[in-house]
């Protein structure tokens, strides 16, 4: 499977905050849309960086004081690690599992078209191993 078959499934929305948000701001939107991690764009809606739930958390235990004041762009992950529509989910896992992230934005010729997250793929693998499971017990069967 693909990650372009994640998309067709779950859509290719991309929340994304402009970097000169506060905090406060990128807080809100998480809590709206009952998400972990936001995608943060520049002046010309290109890909800046990425700002998850935990490193909100991450920045608190450093410096509560005057954080949520703070912009986006000083806290986020700039240049973040990034898939492709082709990419395999066995290739967006190693990456995610290397680096330690749990979101990863879609990219295809230079343009943002989605965001996948650790749960999508886990979702997609446990559904391959029961379309296999269900496979060989057919074939067993017969």
């Amino acid at each position: 499977m693909f990650v372009e078959n994640i998309l067709a499934e779950k859509g290719h929305d991309a929340f994304t905050v402009p970097a000169r948000s506060t905090v406060a701001e990128l807080v809100a939107t998480l809590a709206k849309h009952n998400i972990g991690a936001v995608l943060v764009v520049d002046d010309t809606g290109s890909l800046s960086g990425i700002i998850s739930e935990r490193d909100v958390v991450r920045q608190l235990a450093r410096t509560e004081e005057g954080l949520m004041a703070r912009t986006v762009a000083s806290i986020m992950t700039k240049n973040p690690q990034t898939c492709a529509p082709t990419d395999t989910l066995d290739t967006v896992m190693a990456k995610m599992t290397h680096g330690r992230f749990r979101h990863l934005p879609v990219m295809d010729n230079g343009k943002l078209v989605g965001v996948v997250s650790i749960g999508d793929v886990v979702k997609r693998k446990i559904e391959e191993a029961e379309q296999e499971a269900g496979a060989l017990r057919e074939y067993i069967a017969s």
